[in-house]
């Protein structure tokens, strides 16, 4: 699979360095460049990139104008590149795939294009899928009667939409953790505290952006700020004002609030 790329910044500088850090990956395919946010509406509209690396700020339009001027056609995925750590919850909030400080740090690009790759094959299945249920509706309409629904784009495509392994830069080291061995993830501030039955590690990442990797039917979120691996929960404590306790495989417990307490229950039985 090509990921067709536009690289969109004014400082030149900038573009020739992110050209070169892309050359280690050979699935990018830059296809164009541009200096400035009106530029970079016309040659989305016009080649339809997979992936846009955009600068916030730019004379002119702006990274955000740039997303709100392609949201007319079906826009491209975004990473934001910039110097300015005050823009990360706008970009979030943009649904961008990730932000970018600059310069940009090899490991995050990695990181970043790997759920690129994850976002570009849920998106093309989804997209074979309606193609195919929309053929059978022409040709054989009782069998569109006979999917169940988990065939949608959330249940057909399964786990594998999801991502197995999870890449984290703790502490000057890359550790590779198991997505089945995380106990349970708790928000602390732009962080994430990764915990598995015996390491603890730390993710700059949003809560919101580490729910899109994770399958949903196995991590749940259970508190405004902590998401739970249902197939660890061993055990649930009920406690004070319709609140709850859920006891971990490996002892820990986490507290379930109450407004979060009949998602779990469908899962937990």
């Amino acid at each position: 699979m090509t990921i067709r790329t536009i690289l969109v910044d004014d400082e030149k500088l900038a573009i020739q360095g992110l050209q070169l850090r892309l050359e280690k990956f050979p699935d990018v395919e830059i296809i164009d460049t541009c200096s400035n946010g009106r530029e970079a509406i016309r040659k989305i509209k016009t080649e339809k990139p997979d992936l846009v690396f955009l600068d916030i700020q730019m004379p002119g339009f702006d990274g955000f104008s740039v997303v709100k001027g392609v949201m007319e056609i079906e826009p491209p995925l975004f990473v934001f590149v910039t110097a300015y750590q005050e823009h990360a919850v706008r970009a979030f909030e943009a649904n961008a795939v990730n932000y970018l400080m600059k310069p940009v740090d090899e490991d995050k690009l990695a990181d970043t294009l790997d759920r690129v790759r994850t976002r570009l094959v849920e998106k093309r299945s989804a997209e074979e899928a309606e193609k195919l249920k929309n053929v059978l509706a022409e040709v054989a309409p009782d069998a569109i009667e006979a999917i169940p629904e988990e065939a949608d784009a959330a249940g057909a495509l399964g786990a594998n939409r999801f991502e197995k392994l999870i890449n984290i830069k703790d502490r000057g080291q890359i550790f590779r953790v198991d997505v089945d061995s995380i106990e349970h993830i708790e928000a602390a501030g732009d962080y994430m505290c990764i915990r598995t039955a015996d390491n603890s590690l730390i993710l700059r990442e949003t809560m919101k952006d580490l729910e899109r990797r994770l399958d949903p039917r196995v991590f749940q979120r259970v508190h405004r700020s902590t998401i739970v691996n249902l197939n660890q929960v061993r055990q649930v404590k009920p406690h004070t004002n319709g609140e709850c306790f859920l006891v971990l495989d490996s002892g820990a417990q986490v507290k379930v609030s109450r407004s979060y307490r009949d998602v779990v229950a469908r899962f937990v039985h």
